[in-house]
């Protein structure tokens, strides 16, 4: 089971899920596009998601899924790992 990270949205839940099922790199607008979300609002959360390292930056526009991302959909983490400075 997930952890309950009380700053995460569905949204992030879904953008983890597609780059996870998709094993892809993908920019905001493209993740946005799959998932039924703006591709400004993704892009937003996608920050969020990289600051606390569950997603990584390749480049200027595009992410990818990281090992904590992947250990936080299998539930594998603690959702104190998941800290995130406001």
């Amino acid at each position: 089971m997930r952890p309950r990270v009380d700053w995460m949205t569905q949204a992030d839940e879904r953008i983890l899920e597609f780059l996870f099922e998709k094993d892809i790199v993908a920019s905001p607008t493209v993740i946005g596009a799959n998932i039924d979300y703006t591709g400004e609002y993704v892009s937003r959360r996608c920050r969020k998601l990289a600051e606390v390292g569950l997603i990584q930056r390749v480049d200027a526009t595009n992410y990818r899924i990281t090992e904590l991302g992947e250990d936080f959909l299998s539930g594998d983490i603690n959702a104190d790992e998941l800290h995130l400075d406001e």
